[in-house]
């Protein structure tokens, strides 16, 4: 047996190391935070290479449960925070640290001072820090035990997971497709019914909101493209219905420049341009506007953390508003930026969503894979400056077929495929639980 010690900044790359240098069949032994990152110390059994690569059910069942006990730890410790100091949270914090010392006894060793009689915020902050660090090693593990299996029982099940990730899409999107096609044996087959039932799951109106007109303001974080988007929509409108019909709205008094950029094109498109005026609220902004057929408010792109944006969301909620409101979110953004917008926004009623910047993209899964999980219909599309040719009414088929046209044409690495998997897995078992 060869048995050898790693460090590195954090988990994730002391498990690289591991694997570059012992293999995909080395043991941890133990882990444990030191000054400046992680020390693992792991082992490889040379009789082990001998038997054939397949996955260990009762290995999983028992890292499965461990994971557990991990967080009903964590649970426990949360609760001590609270109410630090009283016996009730102890005995539960005791209990399950004995349950996960017993399975993980090398790797949790340090954690037996959670029994003496005081324990301060540091050394809870560095329990926490350990279990952290076990649970991340644990869900790599799983993840890699899984994968390795699906790889080596279903080849072109894992196939089909590889294009879905080289398109962007989400591990819990994926996961959801894959068993819709599980039963289906002919890869090309499967992969038709797979972009099929992500086309029936992406929601696009059936008719151009522009053409049902009323108030229509666009929402989102800053550099999203919501004014140039703004204009295409109006210039749109102005080619097909006229001038006359149609007004532009400002709330946005925090960016430099921001009414200007809008009364110059109001100025090209013979529009009349208005701001909402400080100490007047956005329904009697609205209320000389009733006439018109069409108006389109742009407003400001503030950090979710400013009270103004509440403010603002409120005003765009009101019932004598009677805004319909869709969130502008750029395809170059990553899939967190684009599910911290949502959150921010969806405070003011969304009515869909507006995916800008294509012609910058590498990919648009993360774009419809938060489109499809928070039911948010795609309304438009742009990609590229020219207003007001680069905006299309979106369809869902189309929107699949580009897609697919910009996934990655690089394979995903193992670890990508090992960490999307386990994360597809524990969506799964959150919806079973």
């Amino acid at each position: 047996m060869q048995v050898k010690r790693f460090f590195a900044a954090d988990m994730r790359q002391a498990m690289n190391r591991v694997k570059e240098e012992l293999g995909a069949d080395a043991s941890i032994l133990s882990t444990r935070k030191v000054a400046g990152g992680i020390e693992l110390t792991a082992a490889l059994d040379y009789n082990l290479q001998s038997l054939p690569a397949r996955a260990n059910p009762a290995l999983e069942a028992e890292l499965r449960k461990t994971k557990e006990h991990i967080m009903q730890a964590q649970a426990s410790m949360s609760l001590r925070e609270e109410v630090a100091g009283t016996k009730r949270d102890r005995q539960l914090f005791d209990k399950v640290m004995a349950h996960s010392t017993a399975i993980h006894q090398p790797a949790v060793a340090q954690y037996s001072s959670a029994s003496q009689p005081s324990v301060d915020q540091q050394e809870l902050a560095q329990m926490r820090s350990e279990l952290l660090g076990l649970r991340e090693l644990l869900e790599m593990q799983l993840g890699t035990i899984a994968w390795g299996s699906v790889q080596h029982q279903q080849p072109k099940q894992a196939e089909l997971w590889k294009r879905l990730q080289k398109m962007g899409l989400p591990a819990e999107l994926v996961g959801n497709l894959m068993q819709k096609v599980a039963s289906e044996t002919d890869q090309r087959q499967a992969w038709r019914m797979v972009l099929a039932h992500l086309a029936h799951e992406l929601d696009t109106p059936a008719k151009d909101p522009l053409q049902h007109g009323g108030v229509i303001a666009l929402v989102g974080p800053a550099g999203m493209g919501k004014t140039t988007t703004l204009a295409k929509l109006a210039a749109r409108y102005v080619l097909e219905h006229g001038a006359q019909n149609v007004a532009i709205v400002s709330m946005d008094s925090f960016r430099i420049g921001a009414q200007e950029q809008l009364k110059t094109l109001g100025r090209i498109l013979n529009v009349s341009v208005s701001h909402v005026e400080v100490g007047q609220s956005l329904e009697q902004a609205l209320h000389p506007l009733q006439k018109k057929r069409l108006v389109l408010i742009d407003t400001a792109g503030l950090p979710a953390q400013d009270p103004m944006l509440a403010m603002q969301l409120d005003s765009l909620a009101a019932r004598g508003v009677q805004a319909k409101n869709y969130l502008v979110l750029a395809a170059t953004s990553q899939a967190q930026v684009l599910k911290a917008a949502w959150h921010a926004y969806k405070r003011c009623g969304l009515a869909g969503c507006i995916i800008t910047k294509l012609d910058e993209a590498v990919s648009m899964g993360e774009a419809l894979g938060m489109a499809i999980c928070h039911n948010l219909a795609v309304a438009y599309t742009t990609d590229g400056p020219r207003i007001p040719d680069d905006i299309q009414a979106s369809r869902s088929h189309q929107l699949v077929s580009r897609a697919v046209r910009m996934q990655n044409p690089d394979d995903p690495g193992e670890q990508e495929m090992a960490a999307m998997y386990a994360t597809s897995y524990q969506a799964a078992a959150r919806q079973v639980g």
